[in-house]
């Protein structure tokens, strides 16, 4: 009887059911401004891969194409999408209701496309971004068209929010990954490859009146000094990825508007695979070289700050105190450390990061400065940010900056940044399995008690601090920039920032 109780409390609490949110009434006029939103894209996304992890930029596209069950609304809350309703059933297995959506080709979405995504997601050798979540569903039912059953072997508190991130749409049965067909606000029209992408509104999509623009045209502005030239010159309308240094100019200038928030974080991640990173006393050595504040200042303008623990937000129910300097600057522990693992003189290496993104190369700059002092000859490695991601999932550097924000606000949002028995890639470490703490998650995952999971994640973050499988570095601010007519767009709370893609079907001019 507890066990249901705390599960139902658990659902009260995190979980609702999007029965207030649902979609009423058959599709209207769409495209209601009859205007094209011009918006600025930090990146050519390296490919259309539904299911793969290639960057926020791609993950927008993504989100402008494609909708999976549920996604985020602009308060932060779990919402339906292409599910109306779901919940766990007195067995443990989640239930998931679908609503009235059709495909961009005009055929309906079924329970069928729900669960031959799923397994397409948790076949291993797809290299998707939820496979090892999704393997956790041992079986999925659909006993009609709208009605789909997930069945685990162990209860899943957090599953419903596997199904909300970007990198997690649901697909048409039998379609590529990399297909064109979607259930989302636009259709992907136009590929002009490293300069732009068209996309026009859908008549069919399943939310009356929605999207408000006719059309999108992303246009790559890879230097983030000429994004923000075009955002000032009116050459574009919405731009993401502001830079720190322009976000003050950008709020001055009365015809335009920043939507600032704090959320994603830098960090580093290792190669486990061969020495000298392989060894955690290296990592924690590194850990304890680097001078915070310089990167804050440096790369983020002061918009931000120092991180020397998990990025769990000091506003979280499951921030520890205990830990806020865990990793705190100590050039003299970090030299002690070396000389422990066997490193007294210290060694050369090779860091990863990007050119791209000033931030990335600015970070990667502050960090090699600093482990210089304590003997680490670090050698930069900065090319365009598709090569990154391709050199990050080969585990082809020593170390590497990252940036990115958790899946969610929920501790369990860390795992595809921590747990080192996922598949390989670029967002985490290289090689580097993590036995206790894939272990927790699991346990953190499994239970709908409050005060249970915060112990779970306490634990979790104990053995972050020894072990090292990241070593956090900054957290930073994130900012959208737009016209001062651009309305309906909104830059979603915390780790959910680069979510605000979903926005842009309310988007609209006035």
């Amino acid at each position: 009887m507890t066990n249901e109780l705390n599960r139902r409390g658990f659902l009260a609490s995190t979980m609702a059911t999007a029965g207030g949110l649902a979609f009423l009434g058959p599709r209207g006029a769409f495209a209601q401004d009859g205007q094209t939103l011009r918006f600025a894209l930090s990146a050519f996304p390296p490919n259309f891969e539904a299911w793969t992890s290639t960057g926020t930029a791609a993950g927008t596209i993504k989100l402008l194409m494609h909708r999976g069950l549920l996604s985020y609304g602009p308060d932060g809350m779990l919402r339906g999408e292409l599910a109306e309703s779901w919940e766990a059933d007195d067995e443990g297995a989640w239930v998931f209701k679908l609503r009235d959506a059709t495909w961009h080709d005009g055929s309906p979405v079924t329970a069928e496309d729900v669960a031959w995504t799923i397994a397409e997601v948790a076949n291993p050798d797809n290299a998707a971004f939820r496979q090892g979540q999704l393997s956790l569903i041992t079986s999925v039912e659909t006993p009609d068209d709208k009605t789909v059953r997930m069945i685990t072997d162990e209860p899943l508190a957090v599953l419903p929010g596997w199904f909300a991130h970007y990198h997690m749409p649901i697909l048409k049965k039998g379609e590529p990954k990399d297909t064109r067909i979607g259930a989302g606000p636009f259709t992907l029209e136009e590929i002009d490859r490293g300069v732009s992408i068209s996309l026009k509104a859908y008549d069919g999509y399943y939310k009356d009146g929605l999207p408000k623009v006719a059309g999108i045209e992303a246009i790559v502005y890879a230097d983030e000094n000429l994004r923000v030239a075009a955002l000032e010159a009116g050459d574009v309308d919405l731009a993401e990825y502001v830079p720190w240094q322009a976000m003050a100019q950008v709020e001055e200038n009365d015809a335009l508007k920043l939507d600032v928030v704090d959320g994603p974080f830098m960090y580093l991640t290792f190669n486990a695979s061969r020495p000298p990173f392989d060894n955690p006393l290296v990592r924690r050595a590194a850990a304890h070289a680097i001078k915070r504040e310089d990167i804050v200042a440096a790369a983020f303008y002061e918009r931000g700050g120092s991180l020397e623990h998990l990025p769990i937000a000091e506003q979280s129910e499951f921030y520890n105190p205990e830990f806020s300097n865990a990793w705190n600057y100590d050039p003299e522990k970090a030299q002690e450390l070396l000389t422990e693992a066997g490193y007294p003189d210290g060694f050369t290496c090779t860091m990863l990061s990007t050119a791209q993104y000033g931030m990335h190369q600015s970070t990667a700059e502050v960090c090699q400065a600093y482990l210089s002092m304590i003997g680490i000859n670090v050698q930069l490695d900065l090319p365009e940010w598709s090569s990154r991601v391709q050199k990050g999932n080969e585990g082809q550097y020593d170390l590497a900056i990252m940036g990115t924000t958790a899946d969610n606000n929920d501790p369990d949002g860390l795992v595809n940044v921590v747990d080192g028995s996922l598949p390989a890639s670029f967002v985490r470490s290289f090689g580097m399995p993590t036995p206790e703490i894939t272990e927790l998650f699991a346990r953190g995952r499994a239970s709908f008690d409050s005060a249970e999971r915060k112990e779970i994640y306490r634990e979790l973050e104990r053995v972050a601090i020894e072990t090292a499988p990241i070593v956090g570095l900054a957290w930073r601010a994130q900012g959208y920039g737009m016209q001062a007519n651009v309305n309906g767009f909104s830059n979603l709370p915390g780790q959910l920032t680069f979510y605000s893609g979903i926005t842009m079907e309310d988007t609209f001019f006035g």
